[in-house]
């Protein structure tokens, strides 16, 4: 994998900076993230709680947007009042998403009704307040494309993106049709992960989005350890090698499709 010549620009559209493993050291994580070119975190909510942190991490750090949102696996352990919740917050400051939402048949934490059931909400908010949409979707390509496309059919276009894609071309091209962004995270830049590289491919620059899922997803080369912001640099780099870019354009690219996804500052 090639090193960037310069440093170049980087937005990670997608951190989970509310997690536990960074309770103790957030405020070096963030100095990191910065040192390495990082001008923007969303860090993203999976629960009505942690929506709320989000929002406070938000307000806290100037480096940091927010979104809210209830992550499929999670809404079954829920309290009853968690979209009441989610409806309250949605207008806070800070607030430049909705999700992660999406469809999960991986895990069997919340039953498949559910899981639509909130699928649909979510992306009914995301329209009612004009604000993207952070999808998850693990092993369900087919059913969040069928969603997606009952929306698109009704509504028009879709703006929202697929988080940490590890879908097929087609999928990608079905969710780009319908007016996507597709995100890829650490896996891309995996041993095995080549037929995810040729999709990469295949994603228009102005639609490509990268990301780091952290804590999770560690790309090559600190795969293993605590992922965080700082090292969306490494999986810029692995687009760039596979698109042909110098990393320092893709960066700009990158960046410039975030801010407009999300609205986020210049």
């Amino acid at each position: 994998m090639r090193e960037p010549s310069s440093r170049p620009e980087l937005i990670d559209t997608h951190a989970h900076l509310q997690d536990e493993k960074f309770h103790e050291d957030l405020p070096e994580v963030l100095q990191r993230a910065a040192a390495a070119g990082v001008s923007r975190i969303v860090t993203i909510a999976t629960t009505a709680l942690d929506s709320a942190v989000c929002i406070a991490l938000a307000r806290q750090h100037t480096l940091l947007s927010a979104t809210v949102g209830l992550q499929p696996n999670n809404l079954a352990q829920e309290p009853p009042t968690a979209w009441d919740e989610v409806l309250r917050l949605v207008e806070s400051p800070g607030v430049v998403g909705i999700g992660e939402t999406g469809l999960d048949r991986h895990w069997d934490f919340t039953s498949f009704a559910q899981q639509e059931d909130y699928f649909a909400r979510h992306l009914e908010l995301a329209r009612r307040y004009h604000l993207p949409l952070v999808i998850h979707c693990r092993e369900a390509d087919a059913d969040v494309v069928r969603m997606l496309r009952e929306d698109y059919e009704r509504h028009g276009p879709v703006r929202g993106v697929m988080h940490s894609f590890a879908g097929d071309a087609a999928t990608a091209a079905a969710c780009l049709a319908m007016g996507l962004y597709i995100s890829f995270a650490g896996m891309v830049t995996y041993k095995n992960a080549q037929d995810l590289r040729d999709v990469a491919k295949t994603v228009p620059l102005d639609r490509l989005l990268v990301e780091t899922d952290s804590p999770y997803l560690a790309p090559v080369p600190v795969r293993g350890r605590r992922n965080e912001p700082a090292f969306v640099a490494h999986t810029l780099a692995c687009l760039a090698s596979v698109t042909g870019q110098l990393p320092e354009v893709l960066g700009a690219q990158t960046s410039s499709n975030a801010r407009r996804f999300f609205g986020l500052p210049g």
